[in-house]
């Protein structure tokens, strides 16, 4: 029986120059395009897409020219269409890892490797997310030296930014939370217009310490 062809590609997203790793393990048909894969990265970590965005692969630029060559200076590279290049165009062998950067200021930036080819039974329409760890900081935070003093204000009730920032923030934020099917969820409608969801994390639900007493 004649092996089956390798139609997906599992990847692995890591969040740069976070401690402990930030990241989330994707597999994606290999016949998508970059701007797909923008899109399941946006919904792995839960980002809003409301910024600029770019890939950089072997030392070219992809992203959307007309966006990202508005207003560049002359002597910057150039911008490649990433809605052309497919990710079968690469493979594990060349061109393994690349970097996909998010919101220019903020400059979230991911490092994306091709783990390995995926043999799926029938072709993969939709992605899924099969692994992950950790909560990616809050959008507008302000980079990573941003998302180090939202931690530190958010570890300090007594700071006096503290409640402000957590209301900013939706309440509550555990840096160590992740919940692999609501991301599995948000992966595999990544293509969906108008696809909802959840713009912060869901609060912890309070546990009862003490017993209700019963009227006499």
């Amino acid at each position: 029986m004649r092996p089956e062809e390798p139609t997906a590609v599992q990847i692995r997203v890591t969040l740069a120059e976070i401690e402990p790793p930030v990241w989330r393990r994707l597999i994606v048909p290999s016949a998508w395009r970059l701007d797909q894969l923008h899109l399941a990265i946006q919904a792995a970590f839960n980002w809003w897409n409301y910024h600029l965005h770019e890939f950089c692969i072997g030392g070219l630029r992809y992203g959307d020219p007309e966006l990202l060559e508005d207003g560049s200076l002359e002597d910057d590279p150039r911008v490649f269409a990433e809605n052309e290049v497919r990710l079968r165009d690469f493979s594990p062998q060349h061109s393994s890892t690349f970097t996909y950067l998010y919101d220019f200021g903020d400059c979230w930036l991911h490092t994306v490797e091709l783990e390995k080819l995926v043999a799926c039974d029938g072709d993969l329409e939709l992605p899924t997310c099969v692994a992950g760890a950790r909560a990616r900081p809050p959008e507008d935070v302000g980079g990573v030296s941003g998302y180090e003093n939202f931690l530190a204000i958010m570890a300090d009730p007594a700071d006096p930014e503290h409640t402000d920032t957590r209301l900013w923030c939706g309440g509550h934020f555990d840096p160590d939370w992740f919940d692999l099917s609501m991301t599995d969820k948000y992966v595999r409608s990544a293509l969906r217009p108008n696809a909802r969801r959840r713009l912060h994390q869901p609060k912890p639900v309070q546990r009862r310490t003490s017993q209700q007493t019963r009227p006499g």
